[in-house]
């Protein structure tokens, strides 16, 4: 008997073991999941930036005595409820939020895994680590680290103003999210190891303003060594998406404590989080110049040669905005067309009806989706792939992805689906493999197959710096006599470039 409990208390111990890592911070104890899997949660990357610390660049996390659980995510940043799809599965919203989650199925700290560090979209005034959508456990099981990661957002993550500039060291205001960023990534550069992961083999990646960040790393003088590959769905600061100058961004900031009321930075600084989230419905606060992580405009930085130069798997859903995006509530008809055309771009508007043309009404429906797409944000993810192949140095790896997500859950038999294409957003669930957490929606094979070839090329390029491996169709990066694309679907292919035209002439109107 007393050999009998023994055994049982070793196995006890091993598995407690296996769930403990230590950090230059402290020991955390994860959760082992039934996939064997270990999740460690809500773990804090740098000091809460609350009171004085509102509106400064984060700072080291302190060290805590004993063993820490991990095992419940940290608080969602500061936020209002704007987009519907965000199911979170942290307990609520703090200001108290610079925590990350990572995913691990290494069983010791030599093993090594390469590793992908997420960051989530949502506008820059939403989303979090904890969304089932960015779970980690699915790529993790196919053998990288995976890391998602809480950043500041709207007036908390990215306000500038003359005061905020005068204390700063570097002359900077906003960029506060970002930074946040940043610190995360030398945390995982530093602490990564003891999850098994290679903290020399470090992937970042990101959706819509997740994307813009990417982009906004890879063009910062700060994260040089901190990462080795790039990833962007839908997003960069490019073209029509290229961030305000600091001065600009300055104005936003005071007009928006002079319209409430408050005369100084000192006393912003003491108004509750939660009645400044209310205050700031109405402003929006977004990446700026800030002089310091963005020494110059990213179209400069990418211009010149001066960003990282690291591979980049990169690309857009093929309907990222709709035909309302363009005709508002008008018929798709094509006369409603060139009349929304005229009122967009006046004296460029033939251009543009060349470009996304609609020679009768059933064309109609293609052709404003095709635009609105491109203005949301197709065009600035293109110019990403587009400068970075020319003055990166490293492969680029362009996709456009045209899975259509299925009908709801409960649709009636013979419902219709009007959608043009694969939506933004909607290819987070298939690239992450996390159809199976989103229950909105009545997933087919087609779609799990769709998400394991995407699963596949993001593993791959996270470990190789190359998306291609044996069975998967052949992806080629972008070559000058060779712009193939690769068209993620049922049935994935290379293809060549298309639409050109319509990218060069955004090109006239943003290159600047």
């Amino acid at each position: 008997m007393k050999k009998i409990f023994l055994f049982v208390f070793t196995l006890m111990a091993m598995h407690v073991s296996a769930q403990q890592v230590t950090t230059a911070n402290g020991i955390l104890e994860g959760v082992t999941l039934p996939s064997g899997i270990i999740a460690y949660k809500g773990v804090p990357f740098a000091q809460p930036p609350v009171g004085e610390l509102r509106w400064k660049e984060p700072q080291p996390p302190l060290n805590w005595k004993g063993v820490r659980k991990a095992d419940n995510f940290g608080p969602q940043a500061m936020q209002r409820f704007i987009f519907s799809d965000m199911m979170f599965r942290s307990a609520g919203k703090s200001e108290d939020c610079l925590y990350l989650n990572v995913w691990t199925g290494a069983k010791s700290a030599k093993e090594k895994r390469a590793v992908l560090v997420y960051f989530y979209g949502g506008g820059f005034s939403a989303g979090d680590g904890s969304e089932y959508r960015y779970d980690g456990e699915a790529l993790a099981k196919k053998g990288i680290v995976t890391v998602t990661v809480n950043y500041r957002l709207g007036i908390f993550g990215f306000l500038a103003h003359p005061e905020l500039t005068a204390e700063s060291a570097h002359h900077s205001s906003g960029n506060y999210g970002l930074m946040d960023q940043h610190a995360a990534l030398a945390w995982v550069k530093k602490n990564i190891a003891a999850f098994g992961g290679d903290p020399d083999k470090v992937t970042i990646a990101g959706e819509s303003a997740g994307s813009m960040s990417v982009c906004g790393q890879v063009a910062s003088p700060l994260s040089k060594g901190l990462f080795v590959g790039a990833i962007g769905e839908s997003g960069s600061l490019l073209g029509n998406l290229s961030p305000a100058p600091l001065a600009d961004a300055e104005q936003n900031g005071v007009k928006f404590a002079t319209g409430i009321g408050v005369a100084s930075l000192a006393d912003l600084r003491k108004i509750p989080a939660d009645t400044l989230l209310k205050l700031s419905a109405r402003t929006y606060f977004s990446v700026d110049v800030d002089s310091y992580f963005l020494p110059e405009s990213p179209q400069q930085i990418f211009s010149t040669g001066k960003q990282m130069h690291v591979p980049l798997l990169a690309g857009w859903n093929s309907a990222e905005g709709g035909p309302g995006n363009i005709l508002g509530n008008a018929e798709p008809t094509v006369d409603n067309y060139k009349a929304a055309i005229q009122k967009l771009y006046k004296e460029h508007a033939d251009d543009v009806l060349e470009a996304y043309r609609a020679n009768s009404d059933a064309d109609v429906p293609q052709a404003a989706t095709d635009l609105a797409s491109d203005r949301f944000i197709a065009y600035a993810t293109w110019k990403f792939t587009d400068m970075q192949y020319k003055t990166g140095g490293k492969p680029v790896y362009r996709y456009f992805f045209t899975k259509k997500r299925p009908l709801m859950v409960g649709a009636l038999e013979g419902t219709v689906d009007h959608s043009m294409g694969a939506a933004h957003a909607s290819d987070i669930e298939y690239a992450l493999g996390n159809l199976a957490t989103n229950k909105v929606y009545a997933w087919t094979p087609e779609d799990y197959k769709t998400s394991e070839t995407l699963q596949n090329y993001f593993v791959n390029f996270v470990k190789t710096g190359n998306p291609n491996g044996s069975s998967l169709p052949t992806w080629p990066s972008l070559q000058s006599n060779n712009p193939e694309v690769m068209v993620v679907g049922i049935e994935s292919k290379s293809e060549p470039q298309k639409n050109l035209n319509r990218y060069q002439l955004m090109d006239t109107f943003f290159n600047k």
